[in-house]
């Protein structure tokens, strides 16, 4: 066995014992296995520890830790494979993250980044990480971003604890789990202090687990540095809805309305044969089903629907979105005036959410479907914004569906040069008319006709 960190730390601060000759008072072990044992590099605490994790010992480390309210957090109470419902895709991804997160726990070697939105798990995974670590008697920090530097500056005006102290107990505890990277207010001072801690941690190869909602395009290039670092980080992305939101099967709760259109799908879709429409309008709506039922198994390029209000367009863009969400993979599906108006929402004082988050989202997501564009009536602005998103999408080539009530030529003209390439985008015109009442109440008269005979 050997020692696992050296690392410069009071005699009441080690958990082992201080004159112990084999840890020299760090507590714990990595086992010297051969690569291949399912031991090798698993860490186990040291003998002269065991006597020392009595229960007031635990608690402790508890206090130090910040795990007080996160106790219930562990391996043994996450579900890996997420709520029951969770598309095959995600459960997945939290599998994936769950399995290593738990490999982490056991080794404690390199740094681990744990990537998702609000509510996927990461705090917990990293908690769990954390309350592992202490029942193992390791020393461990685990604190908010925002937090811990709210925490150092209170530091400069407290006479029981100088600053230089406890700078120096977050960069070198034998365990950091840092959650919520990218939520602090992002001050020069903070960045310089955030990147001080990890330049540290970098060069000493000290354990560290991060957990964020950000890309990391949008990390401060010196720490973006550090956390792409192949050797030493592990990068686990979790796609997953928010637990915190049961309602939300598909990942866009800020923006998503797909719950409005979860029961179109392509089983339910009306031929509307029993209508006796002309043979060409039928056509037009069989090859609209056929062009939809493709593109939801293999989506490619864009997809644009035509035709008069109500006649089958969003329920065939809804059932691509509910089939794609069925195979694991979300999109994001919204009318145009609601994407707009969520856009709009973000410059209000009050809103959590940053323009240009939700802006990237929309413009980056694997599988936009637009909703009802609708050109004559809109701002300036408006036009711009969704031409800003159109054209980055068609240069990148990512699947994007639209339905539009309006005709081709009228549209902007900006936004009709995209629409109009061959290479890329297929119009599907459907001809049919819209449904009405009075054809729904046919439907129902030859429906009952046919259970009752009458």
């Amino acid at each position: 066995m050997q020692n696992t960190y050296n690392i410069n730390l009071s005699a009441s601060d080690l958990p082992g014992n201080p004159e112990c000759p084999v840890c020299g008072g760090i507590g714990y072990l990595r086992l010297e296995m051969p690569v291949g044992h399912p031991d090798f590099g698993r860490i186990q605490p040291c003998e002269c520890l065991r006597p020392r994790l009595n229960q007031r010992a635990r608690q402790r480390l508890y206090t130090l830790s910040n795990l007080e309210m996160l106790k219930n957090k562990t391996f043994e109470t996450f579900d890996a494979r997420g709520r029951i419902g969770l598309g095959s895709f995600q459960a997945d991804s939290l599998e994936r993250a769950y399995n290593q997160a738990w490999q982490f726990a056991q080794n404690l070697k390199g740094w681990l980044l744990l990537q998702g939105r609000f509510g996927s798990g990461k705090t917990h995974l990293a908690a769990a990480i954390a309350n592992y670590a202490v029942n193992l008697g390791i020393s461990t920090l685990f604190i908010t971003v925002p937090d811990m530097l709210d925490s150092l500056r209170f530091a400069y005006g407290n006479h029981e604890t100088s600053f230089e102290e406890h700078f120096e107990e977050v960069r070198t505890v034998p365990l950091l789990v840092l959650d919520d990277f990218g939520t602090q207010n992002a001050t020069p001072w903070a960045q310089e202090k955030l990147f001080q801690i990890l330049n540290y941690r970098y060069i000493n190869q000290l354990p560290l687990v991060v957990t964020t909602n950000l890309a990391l395009e949008e990390v401060e290039g010196r720490i973006q540095s550090r956390l792409t670092d192949p050797d030493l980080v592990t990068r686990v992305t979790i796609i997953s809805p928010d637990y915190r939101n049961p309602t939300d099967d598909i990942g866009h709760a800020n923006i998503s309305s797909l719950d409005l259109h979860q029961k179109n799908t392509f089983g339910n879709f009306s031929d509307r044969r029993s209508e006796k429409l002309p043979a060409d309008v039928l056509q037009s709506l069989d090859s609209a089903f056929q062009a939809a039922h493709k593109f939801a198994e293999n989506p490619q390029g864009w997809l644009i629907f035509t035709g008069s209000n109500g006649n089958g367009k969003t329920h065939l863009a809804a059932s691509i979105a509910n089939y794609r969400t069925g195979l694991g993979n979300p999109p994001v599906f919204i009318s145009v005036t609601g994407l707009l108006d969520h856009l709009r929402s973000t410059f209000a004082p009050s809103s959590t959410v940053r323009f240009d988050r939700l802006f990237e989202e929309v413009r980056t997501g694997s599988l936009l479907i637009l909703d009802d564009l609708n050109t004559q009536n809109m701002t300036s602005w408006s036009r711009e914004k969704l031409y800003q998103i159109f054209d980055y999408r068609y240069y990148t080539e990512l699947p994007t569906i639209i339905t539009t009530s309006e005709e081709i030529e009228r549209i902007d003209a900006k936004l009709r040069s995209r629409l109009l390439d061959t290479r890329l985008c297929s119009i599907i015109a459907i001809m049919a008319p819209s449904y009405t009442g009075a054809v729904r109440k046919v439907a129902t008269r030859i429906n009952k006709t046919k259970l009752t005979g009458r």
